[in-house]
């Protein structure tokens, strides 16, 4: 998947700079067109092919107003900046209308980031939109016509931010509060640095935010991104300084930069960031500004940019690590009692049940609670004892979740048939799942479920719904041990 995800890019991007060769645009046009490309194959992450299409047609709804916005005010410094804290705030505000608004926000605030990498003025406006329809129309005709992958695999699965109430109570706005005050600390030093890369700290800030909610997220994505530009700065030296005069050799970077992006997007922000400067090296080669002193530079607006984002995040209305991550479990456990009941409806004969949605749900879900609990799971976490408890939840909830895709995959047997003593494990396990979401003190039920369990243990060979599912109790009644300690240490704290 991430090897078709890479490739479709390099194509997609590849294609959208090609047409705007080929059209006669500039070279700064060819550049804000394959940004576009770039973001609207990147960030977009609807549910469903239709949504996907809907969500890259509105980017220039958003993105063209704002490019204006930025060209206008390239001659206002004060006006301009207000005007860029007010598009990043706005940005991460609109994470609170899902995978739709995120990419809208993302897009919306690159098209500001982008006037200021290339200094754009009002005269430049109408080839700029130009090269922006032409490019999204190319990302879009490879993404939805040429390769779209996506219509044969099922769509990825939502899972929306925990909300966490309204006004200052919501996570979202908390956050928008958060990156507006930690780009302002980024613009403000990073001007000091330079009058003419101090966007490279707003960047920076807001690229530690976009993937994270918690302050222990925040802290842990801002120290991969210093580094991942550290380690990029090196090989731009060895790479992007002697090849940027060739522009043979200079596409062929951009291009194996672009491919390194996406595949390890999902896998290492260290290694895309280093990915993301080597691309912007090159790009600087390029437009002929490429100095051993720029890439110098950007190292010390990225780390100003870091430290805004870690700064706001510790003092203005932090989000705790613990509440999001126990939001994210609690979630993950309601879906794992979710999928439960719908293999139990299926082998009771219900034609309508069907446990594997539930499946991609519990998937997804663990996904946000390994990133929320990363910061406690970290090498360099000094917390041994949270550390110790994060991991052993980690890996109670994969014991969960394997259990849970078994019983799924035995529910899906047309031969499988409804058991008695099914309908009281299934019991069980809600039972367990119950008392584990419960606000403290925990309900017994949980301590009393493996002498319940071990009542009717099945033979393995001949039952295997109802091993998965005593494995699956076992696994909820061992949590009970880790999330009771988490909840003491935040009572003591």
């Amino acid at each position: 998947m991430r090897l078709r995800f890479a490739s479709r890019a390099v194509l997609g991007i590849g294609l959208a700079v090609a047409l705007c060769g080929a059209v006669g645009h500039s070279l700064v046009a060819a550049i804000t067109g394959g940004l576009a490309a770039l973001l609207a194959l990147f960030t977009v992450t609807d549910a469903t092919v239709r949504g996907q299409a809907v969500t890259t047609a509105l980017l220039p709804a958003v993105g063209l107003p704002v490019l204006a916005l930025a060209a206008v005010l390239h001659a206002v410094p004060v006006a301009r900046d207000l005007a860029f804290l007010a598009v990043v705030g706005a940005g991460v505000y609109a994470r609170r209308w899902g995978p739709r608004g995120h990419s809208l926000g993302v897009f919306a605030f690159m098209m500001f980031f982008a006037s200021q990498f290339l200094h754009t003025v009002p005269g430049q406006l109408p080839e700029l939109y130009a090269a922006v329809l032409l490019s999204l129309s190319a990302a879009a005709l490879v993404r939805f016509g040429v390769w779209c992958y996506e219509r044969r695999l099922p769509g990825p699965v939502p899972v929306a931010v925990p909300t966490g109430g309204r006004g200052l109570a919501r996570i979202t706005t908390r956050q928008a509060v958060q990156a507006a005050l930690g780009a302002g600390f980024a613009l403000a030093v990073g001007q000091v640095l330079s009058d003419q890369r101090w966007y490279w700290a707003v960047g920076a800030t807001w690229w530690v935010f976009v993937a994270t909610t918690s302050r222990g997220e925040t802290v842990v994505r801002g120290f991969r991104r210093f580094l991942g530009t550290v380690l990029g700065i090196v090989l731009g030296f060895a790479v992007a300084v002697p090849l940027h005069h060739d522009p043979v050799a200079a596409a062929v970077v951009v291009a194996l930069s672009v491919f390194g992006i996406f595949y390890t997007a999902h896998v290492s922000y260290t290694w895309m960031m280093l990915a993301v400067t080597v691309m912007a090296s090159m790009l600087y080669g390029l437009l002929g500004v490429l100095d051993p002193a720029l890439l110098a530079l950007r190292v010390s607006e990225t780390a100003v940019g870091a430290l805004g984002a870690v700064l706001a995040v510790l003092l203005v209305l932090p989000v705790t690590t613990h509440s999001v991550t126990e939001a994210w479990v609690e979630r993950a456990l309601r879906c794992v009692h979710a999928c439960t009941a719908e293999a139990a409806a299926r082998l009771a004969g219900s034609p309508d049940a069907d446990p594997a949605p539930r499946v991609a749900e519990l998937e997804a879900i663990l996904g946000r609670v390994r990133l929320s609990l990363a910061p406690l799971v970290h090498p360099f976490s000094p917390m041994r004892h949270r550390k110790g408890r994060a991991r052993h939840v980690l890996a109670l909830l994969d014991d969960c979740a394997r259990e849970v895709r078994g019983l799924a995959s035995v529910a899906a047997d047309p031969e499988a048939s409804h058991d008695a003593r099914l309908a009281a494990a299934c019991w069980r396990v809600e039972s367990a799942v119950e008392a584990l979401t419960a606000p403290a003190p925990y309900s017994r039920t949980v301590e009393q479920t493996p002498q319940a369990a071990a009542a009717d243990q099945p033979d393995q060979s001949e039952q295997p719904v109802l091993v998965h599912l005593h494995a699956l109790e076992r696994a909820l009644v061992e949590l009970a041990v880790p999330l009771r300690g988490a909840r003491r240490a935040t009572l003591g704290a």
